[in-house]
């Protein structure tokens, strides 16, 4: 349930104009860090994307939450400012007066509690709203602008962040511009589509119809931005019915090329035909891979047992995703803990060669777009 939105003067925010001036390079020209939301280790900091699905549960309803509005560029380190919990922005570049009202009612619908959940109610957050302000970009204009779409508010159970999907995107991203000059990283879409995480709590699902309008929106707000000479978008979390509307908004929007990537694809053979979906086997590599410290050490590999033991199989599902009311009585019911799939799946697999998998293709989509720019 959302909150009546606030209006916040930027003068009124700690630091926020003296932050502002250092957001640029010497040459007056930059966003200073368009990867400053990662967090350096799970369940710290105040982006709630960083927590995990049980942190969260232990905070929600005591420390306040609140959903930014703000431009392009807004430096990260301001909106983390807000509140103790920060819930990714949304942009005002990306918005129309309707959609913005769609947006936040579905959220509310869904953030923390799903409305068809026993939960329901029992939180809420609050919207604030940075004036609209032109900052500048976060690279050179005319270059490839690279970034995800992800679903990054997902419970991925009690051992991953919810920001699984979009810190393995960016992971990927980073290690491109690192290796090819002309790339330039924007900040990510945060929101997407979803079904898997309803029933858990603390994800939110936008609906197909809308991330193809706020993915229009957000690309045209890139395309005036940064003039990119292309765009290369990836995702992680890999619904196809997401895939499928990122693919829709981009097909809409103003930029004249782009070319998209689903970064697990080159991973099926030991991720989905294996049982291995969400939060399982595969993505606890990745995680590692990225990261040690956004596992909660806690949880993986210290209650492995406990893990395996309340994880839903793949099939199960699959078979539950037409049907969310049945879906959210088997959670309910039984206590699963929100990770689907195989994983014990991390017993058979490497998170360095799952990364080099992924950055292979990614690399040869990439130099497909510079050949023909």
């Amino acid at each position: 349930m959302v909150s009546d939105p606030v209006s916040l003067d930027p003068d009124g925010l700690t630091g926020y104009q003296g932050h502002r001036a250092a957001t640029t390079d010497s040459k007056g020209s930059f966003m200073d860090n368009p990867l400053a939301w990662r967090p350096p280790a799970i369940n710290t900091g105040s982006w709630l994307t960083g927590y995990s699905l049980n942190a969260l549960l232990d905070r929600v309803g005591t420390d306040r939450i609140v959903l930014p509005i703000c431009s392009l560029g807004t430096p990260f380190d301001d909106l983390a400012s807000l509140a103790p919990l920060v819930l990714p922005p949304l942009y005002h570049e990306a918005l129309d007066s309707g959609l913005r009202t769609e947006l936040l009612d579905r959220i509310g619908e869904c953030f923390p509690f799903y409305s068809g959940t026993r939960r329901a109610g029992e939180a809420t957050f609050d919207v604030v709203e940075l004036p609209p302000t032109q900052h500048p970009p976060c690279g050179p204009l005319g270059q490839v602008v690279t970034f995800s779409v992800d679903t990054a508010v997902e419970e991925h159970g009690p051992h991953l962040p919810l920001a699984t999907d979009t810190l393995q995107s960016y992971a990927v991203l980073e290690r491109l511009a690192a290796e090819r000059d002309g790339v330039v990283i924007a900040p990510p879409v945060d929101y997407g589509q979803l079904t898997w995480g309803l029933p858990f709590g603390m994800s939110i699902d936008i609906t197909a119809a809308l991330l193809t309008r706020y993915v229009t929106g957000f690309a045209n707000a890139i395309v005036d931005w940064l003039q990119p000479a292309a765009a290369y978008v990836v995702d992680v979390h890999g619904s196809i019915v997401h895939r499928t509307a990122i693919q829709d908004g981009l097909a809409a929007s103003n930029v004249d090329r782009w070319s998209f990537r689903w970064l697990h694809d080159p991973l099926v053979a030991l991720s989905g035909d294996r049982g291995d979906q969400h939060a399982g086997g595969v993505e606890t590599a990745l995680i590692e891979w990225i990261n040690p410290a956004l596992i909660d050490a806690d949880w993986w590999p210290a209650r492995r047992d406990e893990l395996l033991a309340a994880q839903m199989s793949l099939s199960d599902a699959v078979s539950l995703s037409s049907d969310l009311t049945a879906f959210i009585e088997r959670v309910e019911h039984v206590g699963l803990n929100g990770i689907v799939g195989g994983l014990e799946n991390y017993d058979a697999v490497e998170g360095t060669d799952l990364a080099e998998r992924v950055l292979e293709v990614a690399r040869g989509d990439l130099e497909e777009l510079f050949w023909t720019r």
